[in-house]
């Protein structure tokens, strides 16, 4: 019997997997005399803990000590890559660490993060959120045969590596014809360094330590663990160095802000913090919208555990409809070594989710999640409440119907498999067995961000893609046919 991966899902069903983020990443930078420098890999160890719901892959952990860069990375979570001893070798005061979901290039060893290349100067360690949507012209600017893995961060750190001057002043040349999604947290022996596209898809903040110290992350989320305080976010088109002389900040480009305006629905933590408005504070003002747009005559608010929970909250709060739990999710059955024998696999969803019988029995119920991508996981909720004796089920989603694939550093699913890309909502509704179905419109989810409609991506919604994507630049295995 094969075995299973495990890998940690949040995904009730296997085959109708939530959309995934490309990574999380995070560096640290303290003074090179300062008494905490050997424990720069906790620092990044926590951070990355903090990100570990932006890619459960692989992790992986950078670190100098001055002189030389020492990189442990292996698949799996950051718990599992990761232990005491392990982390009490990689001693210095500047670190970058990653965890990755592959959105270009497979999930192999040679894929995870960070990348690492020798410069005529010493090294480079270089970590990527996003994706980049120019990878085959930047992979024919490098001399044949020098690649050794297939993710478009192994093409940007080769680049970077061989250019002269410096990591810098290759930043300098590089970032400006690098087209795509990226967040980028990379060091030398010496030097930290972030940058972020123009178009600014991916978050990445500046935060500070109270002993002189630097901390760029993904997230505000990874900057709280280490009890750094948020400075700023970096700015679209910037490239900042942290060093000794503290933080020097440039443009390479001019800002187009396009911020991705999913992190808001799904991607973010609830307790991050995007553009100075709390995540979740977004998700509760998305469920009140979303009652006002779509009500329903119904006797109790269930969220689908955990995703649905804010937008439930503000749901039941507009509608005056009472919020209850309805469905009890079991945190542990996300890793598992065993696959279930037919038998068990015939139950479905219930060994993710089980429904409190005594609490929806004989109730019209409103079941809240954030988004739909195929419709089995909604289909499955549908029929197991109705078999635990719900009345009525109506089903209230706080993204709009998700048609079309992002390029950008998510992976979704085609628009061929996405549901909403081949039915219109009356069609989902059937599909997925409710007796009422409603999404929140695009322009009261924009609203509930605060951000001016032109400063989001909103490409997964609407097919407006900001950066223009060539067919023969889409797909996560460009370069695998290039290396064989």
């Amino acid at each position: 019997m094969p075995l299973g991966d495990g890998r940690l899902s949040h995904d009730i069903d296997p085959s109708d997997r939530s959309p995934q983020d490309a990574c999380g990443v995070f560096g640290v930078w303290v003074p090179p005399g300062d008494a905490a420098r050997a424990e720069v890999s906790k620092l990044t160890y926590y951070g990355l803990y903090a990100l570990q719901h932006r890619g459960q892959e692989s992790a992986g952990i950078a670190v100098s000590d001055g002189s030389r860069i020492v990189v442990f990375k292996d698949m799996g979570l950051v718990a599992q890559v990761f232990d005491e001893s392990v982390l009490n070798t990689l001693r210095g005061h500047i670190a970058v660490g990653h965890c990755r979901y592959s959105t270009t290039g497979s999930p192999t060893w040679e894929n995870a993060q960070p990348t690492f290349r020798s410069t005529g100067t010493g090294g480079l360690a270089l970590t990527h959120n996003g994706n980049l949507i120019n990878t085959p012209e930047l992979a024919g600017k490098l001399p044949a045969g020098i690649l050794t893995a297939t993710s478009d961060t192994e093409v940007l750190t080769a680049l970077l590596a061989t250019r002269d001057g410096g990591p810098l002043a290759a930043a300098r040349e590089i970032l400006p014809v690098t087209r795509g999604a990226y967040s980028l947290v990379f060091m030398d022996e010496g030097t930290l360094y972030a940058a972020r596209d123009p178009e600014g898809i991916r978050p990445l903040v500046l935060g500070q330590l109270e002993e002189h110290g630097w901390v760029v992350a993904s997230e505000t989320a990874g900057l709280d663990i280490v009890g750094a305080r948020f400075i700023r976010e970096i700015e679209p088109g910037e490239l900042i160095a942290i060093d000794g002389d503290g933080v020097r900040s440039e443009r390479f480009a001019e800002p187009r802000p396009k911020g991705c305006l999913f992190e808001y629905v799904y991607l973010a933590r609830p307790d991050t913090t995007i553009a100075g408005r709390s995540v979740q504070a977004t998700r509760v003002e998305v469920g009140r919208r979303l009652a006002r747009e779509h009500p329903v005559e119904a006797e109790l608010v269930i969220p689908t555990p955990e995703s649905g929970t804010p937008a439930a909250i503000g749901y039941a709060e507009a509608s005056g409809i009472p919020y209850g739990q309805g469905l009890v999710k079991n945190s542990y059955v996300g890793r598992t070594f065993i696959q279930p024998s037919q038998t068990i696999r015939q139950l479905g969803i219930r060994l993710k989710l089980n429904p409190l019988r005594e609490a929806i029995e004989g109730k019209r119920l409103v079941v809240v999640d954030d988004s739909i991508v195929r419709g089995n996981t909604q289909r499955a909720i549908v029929g197991m409440l109705r078999d635990a004796g719900a009345a009525e089920v109506h089903v209230r989603i706080s993204s709009p119907p998700v048609a079309w694939p992002c390029f950008y550093g998510i992976d979704f699913a085609s628009r061929a498999e996405l549901i909403a890309g081949n039915l219109d909502v009356e069609g989902i509704r059937n599909s997925i067995g409710a007796d009422s179905l409603g999404f929140i419109s695009l322009d009261e989810l924009i609203a509930a961000s605060q951000i001016a409609k032109d400063r989001l991506c909103r490409a997964c919604f609407d097919g407006v893609y900001p950066i223009p994507v060539e067919e023969d630049s889409r797909g996560k295995h460009l370069l695998e046919g290039a290396l064989k």
